[in-house]
Protein backbone atom coordinates (compact mmCIF):
# COMPACT_ATOMS: atom_id res chain seq x y z
CA UNK A 1 0.00 0.00 0.00
CA UNK A 2 2.99 2.45 0.79
CA UNK A 3 4.05 1.60 -2.29
CA UNK A 4 1.11 2.40 -3.87
CA UNK A 5 0.85 5.94 -1.90
CA UNK A 6 4.02 7.22 -3.04
CA UNK A 7 3.92 6.03 -6.81
CA UNK A 8 0.37 7.90 -6.94
CA UNK A 9 1.76 11.09 -4.95
CA UNK A 10 4.86 11.02 -8.09
CA UNK A 11 2.27 10.98 -10.86
CA UNK A 12 0.62 13.80 -9.46
CA UNK A 13 3.61 15.55 -8.93
CA UNK A 14 4.12 14.80 -13.18
CA UNK A 15 0.86 15.65 -13.72
CA UNK A 16 0.96 18.91 -12.28
CA UNK A 17 4.46 19.81 -13.45
CA UNK A 18 3.45 18.98 -16.76
CA UNK A 19 3.65 22.18 -19.41
CA UNK A 20 -0.04 22.93 -21.04
CA UNK A 21 0.57 23.92 -24.47
CA UNK A 22 -2.11 26.47 -26.23
CA UNK A 23 -2.08 28.01 -29.33
CA UNK A 24 -4.26 31.76 -28.42
CA UNK A 25 -5.20 32.96 -31.66
CA UNK A 26 -5.15 36.71 -32.12
CA UNK A 27 -7.53 38.79 -32.67
CA UNK A 28 -7.69 40.58 -35.31
CA UNK A 29 -10.48 43.03 -35.54
CA UNK A 30 -8.24 46.57 -34.30
CA UNK A 31 -7.13 47.31 -37.72
CA UNK A 32 -9.55 50.15 -38.12
CA UNK A 33 -8.99 50.85 -41.90
CA UNK A 34 -9.70 47.59 -42.83
CA UNK A 35 -13.38 47.76 -40.99
CA UNK A 36 -14.31 50.91 -42.65
CA UNK A 37 -17.43 50.80 -44.65
CA UNK A 38 -16.33 52.32 -47.94
CA UNK A 39 -13.74 49.04 -48.15
CA UNK A 40 -15.58 46.72 -50.57
CA UNK A 41 -14.75 43.15 -51.69
CA UNK A 42 -12.17 42.07 -54.07
CA UNK A 43 -14.20 40.53 -56.99
CA UNK A 44 -13.31 37.02 -58.35
CA UNK A 45 -11.14 37.84 -61.60
CA UNK A 46 -8.52 40.25 -58.73
CA UNK A 47 -8.79 37.10 -56.52
CA UNK A 48 -8.08 34.50 -59.33
CA UNK A 49 -4.51 36.99 -60.18
CA UNK A 50 -3.29 37.50 -57.18
CA UNK A 51 -2.75 33.53 -57.16
CA UNK A 52 0.73 32.25 -57.46
CA UNK A 53 4.08 31.83 -56.19
CA UNK A 54 6.00 34.54 -54.39
CA UNK A 55 9.71 35.07 -53.65
CA UNK A 56 10.01 36.59 -49.91
CA UNK A 57 12.77 39.42 -50.57
CA UNK A 58 11.92 40.57 -46.86
CA UNK A 59 11.06 38.00 -44.23
CA UNK A 60 12.87 34.72 -45.24
CA UNK A 61 14.43 34.43 -42.02
CA UNK A 62 11.10 33.38 -40.69
CA UNK A 63 9.23 31.79 -43.27
CA UNK A 64 11.56 30.66 -46.04
CA UNK A 65 12.58 31.47 -49.63
CA UNK A 66 9.00 31.35 -51.58
CA UNK A 67 5.12 31.42 -50.52
CA UNK A 68 2.40 29.64 -52.35
CA UNK A 69 -1.00 32.35 -52.06
CA UNK A 70 -4.62 30.52 -53.01
CA UNK A 71 -7.90 31.99 -52.58
CA UNK A 72 -10.77 29.48 -51.20
CA UNK A 73 -14.21 30.18 -50.16
CA UNK A 74 -17.32 29.23 -47.01
CA UNK A 75 -20.68 29.21 -47.09
CA UNK A 76 -22.31 29.83 -43.91
CA UNK A 77 -25.79 30.97 -43.76
CA UNK A 78 -26.15 32.07 -47.54
CA UNK A 79 -22.95 34.29 -47.18
CA UNK A 80 -19.80 33.47 -48.76
CA UNK A 81 -16.64 34.34 -46.80
CA UNK A 82 -13.31 34.45 -48.99
CA UNK A 83 -10.00 33.71 -47.11
CA UNK A 84 -6.62 34.54 -48.66
CA UNK A 85 -4.05 31.73 -47.64
CA UNK A 86 -0.12 31.87 -47.65
CA UNK A 87 1.69 28.67 -47.94
CA UNK A 88 5.51 28.88 -46.34
CA UNK A 89 7.80 26.81 -47.22
CA UNK A 90 9.77 27.40 -43.77
CA UNK A 91 8.04 24.64 -40.38
CA UNK A 92 5.14 24.58 -41.63
CA UNK A 93 3.94 28.02 -41.60
CA UNK A 94 0.87 29.76 -43.43
CA UNK A 95 -1.32 33.36 -43.25
CA UNK A 96 -4.71 33.12 -43.61
CA UNK A 97 -6.18 37.05 -44.52
CA UNK A 98 -9.60 38.50 -45.74
CA UNK A 99 -9.26 40.47 -48.66
CA UNK A 100 -10.65 44.20 -49.45
CA UNK A 101 -10.25 47.36 -51.70
CA UNK A 102 -9.96 50.63 -50.93
CA UNK A 103 -9.07 53.56 -52.66
CA UNK A 104 -7.23 51.54 -55.61
CA UNK A 105 -5.34 50.14 -52.62
CA UNK A 106 -5.59 45.85 -51.89
CA UNK A 107 -5.69 45.45 -48.15
CA UNK A 108 -5.58 41.75 -46.53
CA UNK A 109 -6.15 41.40 -42.77
CA UNK A 110 -5.38 37.94 -40.66
CA UNK A 111 -2.91 35.59 -38.48
CA UNK A 112 0.16 33.72 -39.15
CA UNK A 113 0.76 30.30 -37.84
CA UNK A 114 4.01 27.87 -37.70
CA UNK A 115 2.19 24.28 -37.02
CA UNK A 116 6.21 23.62 -35.39
CA UNK A 117 5.68 25.45 -32.63
CA UNK A 118 2.83 27.48 -30.72
CA UNK A 119 3.99 31.18 -32.98
CA UNK A 120 1.13 32.85 -33.84
CA UNK A 121 0.24 36.56 -34.48
CA UNK A 122 -1.52 38.77 -35.99
CA UNK A 123 -0.51 39.68 -39.98
CA UNK A 124 -1.68 42.96 -42.31
CA UNK A 125 -0.83 43.06 -46.22
CA UNK A 126 -1.38 45.84 -48.46
CA UNK A 127 -0.73 45.78 -52.17
CA UNK A 128 -0.67 49.62 -53.11
CA UNK A 129 -1.91 50.91 -56.88
CA UNK A 130 1.67 51.33 -57.88
CA UNK A 131 2.44 47.93 -56.31
CA UNK A 132 0.18 46.18 -58.78
CA UNK A 133 -3.07 46.63 -57.13
CA UNK A 134 -3.77 49.00 -60.57
CA UNK A 135 -3.74 46.14 -62.47
CA UNK A 136 -5.43 43.49 -60.39
CA UNK A 137 -8.54 45.51 -60.10
CA UNK A 138 -8.93 46.12 -63.70
CA UNK A 139 -11.01 43.72 -65.92
CA UNK A 140 -8.54 41.93 -67.34
CA UNK A 141 -5.73 41.89 -64.83
CA UNK A 142 -2.10 40.94 -67.13
CA UNK A 143 0.14 39.56 -64.43
CA UNK A 144 3.83 39.08 -64.82
CA UNK A 145 7.17 38.00 -62.66
CA UNK A 146 7.72 41.29 -60.05
CA UNK A 147 4.40 43.50 -61.30
CA UNK A 148 2.48 42.32 -57.60
CA UNK A 149 4.71 43.59 -54.62
CA UNK A 150 3.15 42.46 -51.35
CA UNK A 151 4.26 44.38 -47.82
CA UNK A 152 3.11 44.17 -44.49
CA UNK A 153 3.69 43.60 -41.23
CA UNK A 154 3.02 41.15 -39.09
CA UNK A 155 3.58 40.68 -34.99
CA UNK A 156 3.95 37.54 -31.89
CA UNK A 157 1.08 36.79 -30.30
CA UNK A 158 -1.55 40.02 -30.02
CA UNK A 159 1.04 42.59 -30.24
CA UNK A 160 0.79 45.15 -33.13
CA UNK A 161 2.53 43.89 -35.98
CA UNK A 162 5.99 45.49 -36.13
CA UNK A 163 7.81 43.57 -38.12
CA UNK A 164 8.00 43.81 -42.27
CA UNK A 165 7.59 41.02 -45.11
CA UNK A 166 7.38 41.68 -48.39
CA UNK A 167 6.35 38.98 -51.19
CA UNK A 168 6.90 39.95 -54.84
CA UNK A 169 4.95 37.72 -57.68
CA UNK A 170 7.17 34.95 -59.10
CA UNK A 171 5.07 33.07 -61.31
CA UNK A 172 1.83 30.71 -61.53
CA UNK A 173 0.55 28.24 -58.98
CA UNK A 174 1.75 24.76 -60.52
CA UNK A 175 -1.60 22.77 -61.00
CA UNK A 176 -0.17 19.66 -62.45
CA UNK A 177 -0.97 17.29 -62.93
CA UNK A 178 -4.68 17.46 -62.06
CA UNK A 179 -6.49 17.32 -60.54
CA UNK A 180 -3.88 16.45 -57.53
CA UNK A 181 -5.91 16.36 -54.27
CA UNK A 182 -4.24 17.78 -50.95
CA UNK A 183 -6.26 15.48 -48.72
CA UNK A 184 -6.64 16.36 -45.07
CA UNK A 185 -6.36 13.45 -42.55
CA UNK A 186 -9.41 13.82 -40.08
CA UNK A 187 -11.02 16.43 -41.84
CA UNK A 188 -8.37 19.40 -41.59
CA UNK A 189 -5.70 18.34 -38.92
CA UNK A 190 -5.36 16.55 -35.39
CA UNK A 191 -6.81 18.60 -32.32
CA UNK A 192 -3.31 17.85 -31.24
CA UNK A 193 -1.80 20.01 -33.67
CA UNK A 194 -3.36 22.79 -31.64
CA UNK A 195 -5.95 23.74 -34.48
CA UNK A 196 -8.70 26.38 -33.50
CA UNK A 197 -11.30 24.29 -34.22
CA UNK A 198 -11.37 20.05 -33.47
CA UNK A 199 -10.53 17.42 -35.91
CA UNK A 200 -13.22 15.10 -37.85
CA UNK A 201 -16.05 18.11 -36.68
CA UNK A 202 -18.33 20.43 -39.53
CA UNK A 203 -15.87 23.43 -37.93
CA UNK A 204 -13.17 21.60 -38.90
CA UNK A 205 -14.34 20.94 -42.83
CA UNK A 206 -15.75 24.56 -43.29
CA UNK A 207 -11.86 25.80 -42.51
CA UNK A 208 -9.61 22.95 -43.57
CA UNK A 209 -9.80 25.04 -47.50
CA UNK A 210 -8.08 27.63 -45.59
CA UNK A 211 -5.17 25.16 -44.87
CA UNK A 212 -4.41 24.20 -48.57
CA UNK A 213 -7.28 21.13 -48.60
CA UNK A 214 -8.94 20.34 -51.69
CA UNK A 215 -10.42 17.20 -50.14
CA UNK A 216 -11.10 15.73 -46.70
CA UNK A 217 -10.48 12.31 -44.72
CA UNK A 218 -13.04 11.98 -42.21
CA UNK A 219 -13.59 8.90 -39.64
CA UNK A 220 -16.55 6.68 -39.79
CA UNK A 221 -17.90 4.80 -36.45
CA UNK A 222 -21.48 3.94 -35.56
CA UNK A 223 -23.36 4.89 -32.73
CA UNK A 224 -25.28 1.89 -30.40
CA UNK A 225 -28.45 2.80 -32.24
CA UNK A 226 -26.74 3.04 -35.89
CA UNK A 227 -26.08 6.30 -36.73
CA UNK A 228 -22.51 7.01 -38.64
CA UNK A 229 -20.84 9.72 -37.25
CA UNK A 230 -17.20 11.19 -37.33
CA UNK A 231 -14.97 9.86 -34.71
CA UNK A 232 -11.07 8.74 -35.16
CA UNK A 233 -10.61 7.36 -31.59
CA UNK A 234 -11.78 3.64 -30.53
CA UNK A 235 -13.07 5.39 -27.46
CA UNK A 236 -14.22 8.56 -25.94
CA UNK A 237 -10.98 10.27 -24.50
CA UNK A 238 -9.64 13.33 -23.24
CA UNK A 239 -7.48 14.04 -26.48
CA UNK A 240 -10.27 14.86 -28.50
CA UNK A 241 -13.46 15.55 -25.91
CA UNK A 242 -14.00 17.76 -23.11
CA UNK A 243 -14.68 16.01 -19.56
CA UNK A 244 -18.17 14.79 -19.75
CA UNK A 245 -18.14 11.21 -17.33
CA UNK A 246 -18.45 8.84 -20.47
CA UNK A 247 -15.53 6.69 -21.39
CA UNK A 248 -15.17 3.41 -23.34
CA UNK A 249 -16.05 2.84 -26.84
CA UNK A 250 -18.16 4.72 -28.34
CA UNK A 251 -20.35 2.27 -29.84
CA UNK A 252 -21.46 1.83 -26.53
CA UNK A 253 -23.98 5.09 -26.56
CA UNK A 254 -26.75 6.04 -28.58
CA UNK A 255 -26.97 9.38 -31.11
CA UNK A 256 -28.68 11.23 -28.55
CA UNK A 257 -26.73 11.00 -25.42
CA UNK A 258 -23.48 11.72 -27.36
CA UNK A 259 -25.44 14.90 -29.05
CA UNK A 260 -26.86 15.53 -25.40
CA UNK A 261 -23.31 14.56 -22.95
CA UNK A 262 -20.11 15.20 -25.54
CA UNK A 263 -18.37 17.94 -26.72
CA UNK A 264 -15.33 17.89 -28.86
CA UNK A 265 -12.00 19.51 -27.49
CA UNK A 266 -13.17 23.19 -29.10
CA UNK A 267 -17.01 22.58 -28.12
CA UNK A 268 -18.38 21.40 -30.79
CA UNK A 269 -21.11 18.32 -31.04
CA UNK A 270 -19.86 15.26 -32.71
CA UNK A 271 -21.03 15.38 -35.77
CA UNK A 272 -23.07 12.60 -38.01
CA UNK A 273 -21.90 11.53 -41.58
CA UNK A 274 -25.29 13.30 -43.04
CA UNK A 275 -24.34 16.97 -41.15
CA UNK A 276 -20.69 16.21 -42.66
CA UNK A 277 -21.30 15.75 -46.38
CA UNK A 278 -24.30 18.05 -46.38
CA UNK A 279 -21.50 21.31 -45.37
CA UNK A 280 -19.35 19.38 -47.91
CA UNK A 281 -21.38 19.81 -50.72
CA UNK A 282 -23.65 22.88 -49.66
CA UNK A 283 -20.80 24.92 -47.93
CA UNK A 284 -17.53 24.56 -49.49
CA UNK A 285 -15.26 23.84 -52.83
CA UNK A 286 -13.75 20.64 -51.80
CA UNK A 287 -13.77 18.16 -54.68
CA UNK A 288 -13.05 14.94 -52.73
CA UNK A 289 -14.35 13.28 -49.68
CA UNK A 290 -11.94 9.75 -48.41
CA UNK A 291 -14.83 8.06 -45.90
CA UNK A 292 -12.43 6.11 -43.46
CA UNK A 293 -14.38 3.45 -42.34
CA UNK A 294 -13.47 2.50 -38.85
CA UNK A 295 -15.48 -0.18 -37.87
CA UNK A 296 -16.37 -3.97 -39.49
CA UNK A 297 -19.75 -4.33 -39.88
CA UNK A 298 -22.18 -3.37 -43.04
CA UNK A 299 -21.22 -0.98 -45.30
CA UNK A 300 -24.37 -0.55 -46.73
CA UNK A 301 -25.41 2.47 -44.82
CA UNK A 302 -22.32 4.20 -45.80
CA UNK A 303 -22.41 3.72 -49.37
CA UNK A 304 -26.33 4.99 -49.37
CA UNK A 305 -25.22 8.10 -47.69
CA UNK A 306 -22.52 8.21 -50.48
CA UNK A 307 -24.76 7.63 -53.03
CA UNK A 308 -26.97 10.22 -52.09
CA UNK A 309 -24.52 13.03 -51.13
CA UNK A 310 -22.84 12.30 -54.81
CA UNK A 311 -26.65 12.87 -56.47
CA UNK A 312 -26.63 15.82 -54.37
CA UNK A 313 -23.02 17.01 -55.69
CA UNK A 314 -24.17 16.53 -59.40
CA UNK A 315 -27.43 18.61 -58.72
CA UNK A 316 -25.02 21.68 -57.73
CA UNK A 317 -23.27 20.89 -60.60
CA UNK A 318 -20.34 20.23 -58.13
CA UNK A 319 -17.32 17.62 -59.33
CA UNK A 320 -17.20 15.74 -56.20
CA UNK A 321 -15.67 12.82 -55.39
CA UNK A 322 -17.30 10.80 -52.18
CA UNK A 323 -15.22 6.99 -51.70
CA UNK A 324 -15.39 4.50 -49.23
CA UNK A 325 -12.01 3.56 -47.68
CA UNK A 326 -11.34 -0.14 -47.13
CA UNK A 327 -8.23 -0.26 -44.76
CA UNK A 328 -8.12 -3.64 -43.73
CA UNK A 329 -9.88 -7.20 -44.61
CA UNK A 330 -12.68 -7.14 -42.40
CA UNK A 331 -13.75 -3.70 -44.22
CA UNK A 332 -12.91 -5.43 -47.63
CA UNK A 333 -14.90 -8.50 -47.22
CA UNK A 334 -17.90 -6.58 -45.80
CA UNK A 335 -17.44 -4.20 -48.82
CA UNK A 336 -17.34 -7.45 -51.46
CA UNK A 337 -21.02 -8.06 -49.59
CA UNK A 338 -22.56 -5.45 -51.83
CA UNK A 339 -24.66 -6.80 -54.44
CA UNK A 340 -22.97 -3.57 -56.69
CA UNK A 341 -19.64 -3.37 -55.13
CA UNK A 342 -18.07 -2.61 -58.69
CA UNK A 343 -19.57 -0.01 -59.40
CA UNK A 344 -19.33 1.73 -55.99
CA UNK A 345 -16.71 4.33 -55.84
CA UNK A 346 -14.20 2.97 -53.50
CA UNK A 347 -10.43 3.55 -52.37
CA UNK A 348 -8.31 0.72 -50.95
CA UNK A 349 -5.29 0.11 -48.97
CA UNK A 350 -4.53 -3.29 -49.82
CA UNK A 351 -3.01 -4.97 -52.74
CA UNK A 352 -3.00 -3.62 -56.07
CA UNK A 353 -5.19 -7.41 -56.52
CA UNK A 354 -7.53 -6.12 -53.89
CA UNK A 355 -7.89 -2.92 -55.93
CA UNK A 356 -8.65 -4.93 -58.85
CA UNK A 357 -10.67 -7.64 -57.40
CA UNK A 358 -13.20 -4.81 -56.66
CA UNK A 359 -12.89 -2.53 -58.97
CA UNK A 360 -11.75 0.62 -56.61
CA UNK A 361 -11.11 3.97 -58.56
CA UNK A 362 -8.14 4.83 -55.76
CA UNK A 363 -5.18 2.14 -54.98
CA UNK A 364 -3.53 4.00 -51.93
CA UNK A 365 -0.17 2.21 -50.28
CA UNK A 366 1.35 3.87 -46.80
CA UNK A 367 4.23 6.13 -47.23
CA UNK A 368 6.72 3.74 -45.93
CA UNK A 369 6.29 1.48 -48.98
CA UNK A 370 7.86 4.56 -50.71
CA UNK A 371 7.37 6.31 -53.89
CA UNK A 372 6.41 3.13 -55.36
CA UNK A 373 6.60 4.47 -59.03
CA UNK A 374 6.57 1.27 -60.94
CA UNK A 375 3.23 0.40 -59.35
CA UNK A 376 1.82 3.83 -59.48
CA UNK A 377 2.33 3.32 -62.95
CA UNK A 378 0.70 -0.15 -63.20
CA UNK A 379 -2.53 1.77 -61.29
CA UNK A 380 -2.46 4.45 -63.85
CA UNK A 381 -2.79 2.12 -66.58
CA UNK A 382 -5.50 0.39 -65.35
CA UNK A 383 -7.24 3.89 -65.35
CA UNK A 384 -7.30 4.59 -61.49
CA UNK A 385 -5.19 6.82 -59.28
CA UNK A 386 -3.20 6.29 -56.31
CA UNK A 387 -2.90 8.27 -53.38
CA UNK A 388 -0.51 7.87 -50.64
CA UNK A 389 -1.20 8.39 -46.64
CA UNK A 390 -0.30 9.40 -43.96
CA UNK A 391 2.36 11.74 -45.31
CA UNK A 392 3.28 14.55 -42.16
CA UNK A 393 7.14 15.08 -42.41
CA UNK A 394 7.84 18.32 -44.93
CA UNK A 395 11.16 16.12 -45.88
CA UNK A 396 9.08 13.03 -47.31
CA UNK A 397 6.26 15.30 -48.40
CA UNK A 398 9.11 17.12 -50.64
CA UNK A 399 9.88 13.54 -51.60
CA UNK A 400 6.43 12.36 -52.70
CA UNK A 401 5.76 15.52 -54.20
CA UNK A 402 9.08 15.81 -56.25
CA UNK A 403 10.01 12.47 -56.96
CA UNK A 404 6.30 10.30 -57.25
CA UNK A 405 3.76 9.89 -59.48
CA UNK A 406 0.72 9.44 -56.72
CA UNK A 407 -2.57 11.56 -57.83
CA UNK A 408 -2.98 12.84 -53.97
CA UNK A 409 -0.68 13.37 -50.70
CA UNK A 410 -2.93 12.56 -47.32
CA UNK A 411 -1.65 14.74 -44.75
CA UNK A 412 -2.25 16.28 -41.27
CA UNK A 413 -0.57 19.04 -42.62
CA UNK A 414 -1.84 19.92 -45.62
CA UNK A 415 -0.67 23.69 -45.71
CA UNK A 416 2.85 21.63 -46.34
CA UNK A 417 1.15 19.69 -49.24
CA UNK A 418 0.36 22.37 -50.75
CA UNK A 419 2.95 24.68 -50.76
CA UNK A 420 5.26 21.69 -52.11
CA UNK A 421 2.75 21.07 -54.76
CA UNK A 422 1.93 24.41 -55.79
CA UNK A 423 5.49 25.47 -55.87
CA UNK A 424 6.83 22.24 -57.64
CA UNK A 425 8.09 23.47 -61.25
Amino acid sequence: MKKIIIILLLSGLFLSCKKTYQVIMPDTSSWDLFKTPVALPLIQITRSAMEGVYDIPEGKDIFGELVAIKWSYVINNGDTTFHISGFFGKDIAYFICEGKQLNGSILMNGYWRKMVSTETGIMRLTIDPTDGASVLLTAAPLITSGSITINGKFGNGQEEPQIPITLKYKRPLNKSPAPFQIAAHRSGGRTSDLLPVSENSVAMILKTQEFGSTGVEIDIRFTRDGVPILFHDNTLNLRVIQKCGLVGPIENYTYEQLSTFVRLTHGEKIPTLREALNAVVYQTSLSFVWLDTKYTSSIKPVQALQKEFIQKAAAQGRGLDIVIGLPGKDQFNQFLALPDYTTTPALCELSIEDVEKINAKIWAPRFTEGTQNDKVAVVHAQGRRAFVWTVDVPEFITRFVNEGHFDGILSNFPSCVAFNYYVHE
